[in-house]
């Protein structure tokens, strides 16, 4: 058997990408952002929408190269560098992209995704947890609590130096 063959032949894990239904995923998490954006800092999600609109775009885009590209590099890289071409200074439609996305608030939008992945527990992890027992709590408080008095800390000190 040759191995070089079997690994070649073995299709890329970019390549599974159902575009079609990432596109209607999209679109519900960029209405929800919207909604997100316009609670946050009062910007219409109309106002809002061509800044959305552009960064959908830049999405599908970075998806539709990480589907069909020869070799392998993770979505997220081809969806960043098509974002970062699209607002280069110089570049066609940059100041127009610039200008629309300025008005949509990121910590806003990231509220409702980091929520979800925080509560979006499986099977596996409550098994795993199971398994750990109660020391796995312990450590877990501690991380939670030395985070915090961490980011205390450290926002005390900025605020000391530039207050």
């Amino acid at each position: 058997m040759n191995n070089e063959i079997a690994i070649s032949d073995a299709p890329a894990e970019g390549r599974a990408i159902d575009l079609a239904s990432h596109a209607v995923q999209l679109l519900v998490v960029c209405a929800v952002a919207l909604v997100g954006n316009w609670v946050a800092t009062n910007v219409s999600p109309l106002e809002a929408l061509p800044g959305m609109a552009c960064l959908y775009a830049m999405t599908i885009v970075g998806l539709v190269i990480a589907k069909y590209m020869p070799f392998y590099l993770p979505s997220v890289a081809w969806i960043s560098l098509v974002a970062i071409i699209a607002t280069i200074p110089g570049v066609p439609g940059a100041a127009f992209v610039n200008e629309a996305v300025g008005k949509l608030n990121f910590l806003a939008m990231a509220t409702p995704a980091l929520a979800y992945a925080g509560l979006a527990l499986t099977k596996n992890e409550f098994a795993i947890a199971r398994k750990s027992g109660w020391k796995i709590v312990i450590v877990a408080i501690c991380v939670m609590f030395g985070t915090y008095i961490g980011s205390v800390v450290i926002a005390d000190l900025v605020l000391r130096i530039t207050g």
